[in-house]
This record gives C-alpha cells, structure tokens and sequence, in this order.
C-alpha cells in the first residue's frame, strides 16, 4: 500500500461560520481572517494506492461552476487535481474508486465535469462511493444545507451507472486496510475512511475536524446541522485516536496536512503537526 497527498487548491468561507459560537478573538489566533472575515481553507485529498486499486477519497471543489458561484469561494492556489496525480505518474483514468465522505460541494464538486454541455463523471473506470442515507439526505436537502448540495454535482453520478452504496455500519471494511467510521453531527453518516498502514493507524476526518484550530471540542462549525452531536463524536474519536495513536489526515487545515493529539490539563490538544510522507 502507498499514500499519497493530492492537493487542489485553496478557497474561503467565513472564519465566524466555521468557528460557531467561539469568539473570533480566540480562532484568528490559529486561523486568521482577511478584510472580509474569511479564513482560507485547503481542498487536500488522499490518495491510495492498493494492490490493483487506487483509491481517491474525496474530489475538492472542480471547476465547472459558473464564474458568479467561484467569486463566493476566492479560489487560489497552483495545484490541481490533474497536477497532483500526475507528480505521483497517475492519471484520472487510473482511479478505480472514489470514496465520497460526504457530498457538499467542496468535497464531491471535483467528481463531475462538464463536456459538451452534459455533466459526466471525472473518473470514467471508478466506481463512486457513498451510502443511502446520506445520498438520500443530499437529493432532498433541508433548507439549512440546501446551498451545498448541488445538483449537478451528484445526480450525474448516479445517472453515470457508478455510484454504489456502502452499508451503514461502523467499522465496515471498505478494503483489507481500509475501514469506514461513519459520523452525523456535520452531516447525515459522514463517512470518514481509517487506513492501516505497516504499523500506523491514519484517520482521514474531512470535516468533523477540519483544521487543528478545531481540536478543542467547543470548536463546531456553524455549517454542522447537529453541533452537540459534533461535540460527542469529537470526544469520542479524539480520545479513541490519542489512546491508538492514530494520524489524523486534515482536508481542509491550509497550512497541516497531518497531526497526532496529546493530553493536557485542558483536555486533548493538538501535539504534532507534519507532512504526510514524514508519516510513512
């Protein structure tokens, strides 16, 4: 097994919505804001490649949206995903599954492209992974989420003949090395895939933590539809990966790719924070 960084970029949200009801005083100190309140934020995915399949979890945000919805996000950075793979001698047409943690628009945008005025998936030989619930939760959004579920951004996956469901279960093998945790506080049954690899455990957390300014367990994005239940699963797998030693693999923190977790007199905090091959 080999991992790998793919990284598509940067973009902005507000630093107040992802920090929720802390102050900013306290989160520009580890996430400072521009003139406009936005904080900049990474679109990092991991790449893995077992035996005859390679494994892309997560897609970044693409660039078939008009020029009206990029001026939003203030979209920056050299990397793309075609860049990315080729740094390892891969390309698109070598992935062989797409593993979805969940479907807003920063993380499932980069799964469809736009050719000929028709929508069609990026990855032509993967099969695109997600789960019931959650896709069911995406194609009928709630009014609170409604702006991140983009339709042409899911829909042709299925239409596609490539999606496929993966069992609501925690803990469920997806590969030999490669298990799903699934989690509901951002979203319904975010799936979060936990890598073994040689004699480390990796925990990719998408956006139930997405940067170390948001180890603290108070630290709950106001985009999270159900913030205490956040705050539970964050307890729970904090402790769970400083008990294991677990690596946490971050998608959105823009200057961290990876950290390991530590106990302090004010509860768990961040310990190391490193590059992804200083890991393996």
């Amino acid at each position: 097994m080999n991992l790998y960084t793919i990284d598509t970029g940067f973009f902005k949200l507000d630093g107040g919505a992802m920090f929720g009801v802390v102050p900013k005083t306290i989160w520009q100190r580890t996430n400072p804001a521009d003139e406009h309140n936005l904080c900049t934020w990474a679109t990092r995915l991991l790449l893995i490649e077992a035996g005859s399949r390679l494994v892309l979890i997560d897609t970044g945000i693409g660039d078939k949206q008009n020029e009206k919805f990029f001026s939003y996000y203030y979209r920056s950075g050299d990397d793309t995903l075609d860049t990315s793979l080729a740094k390892y001698g891969f390309r698109r047409e070598d992935i062989t599954d797409v593993f979805l943690t969940h479907l807003h628009f920063d993380h499932v945008g980069g799964a469809i492209v736009k050719e000929n005025d028709r929508y069609v998936p990026t990855f032509k030989n993967a099969t695109y992974w997600s789960n019931k619930s959650h896709w069911e939760w995406a194609i009928h959004p709630n009014p609170r989420e409604k702006a991140s579920f983009l339709t042409e951004n899911i829909l042709p996956i299925q239409e596609s003949g490539q999606l496929r469901f993966l069992e609501e279960k925690d803990g469920l093998p997806f590969t030999e090395d490669i298990a799903v945790r699934f989690v509901n506080g951002h979203t319904q049954a975010m799936m979060l895939p936990q890598i073994r690899y040689k004699d480390k455990t990796f925990l990719y957390v998408a956006d139930l933590l997405p940067s170390v300014g948001h180890i603290p367990i108070p630290y709950v994005a106001s985009y999270d539809v159900l913030p205490l239940e956040t705050m539970k699963e964050k307890t729970r797998f904090l402790q769970e990966a400083l008990d294991n030693e677990y690596i946490l693999f971050l998608e959105h923190d823009p200057l961290n790719e990876c950290c390991t977790l530590k106990q302090t007199e004010k509860g768990i905090r961040l310990d190391r924070t490193f590059q992804l091959g200083e890991a393996l």
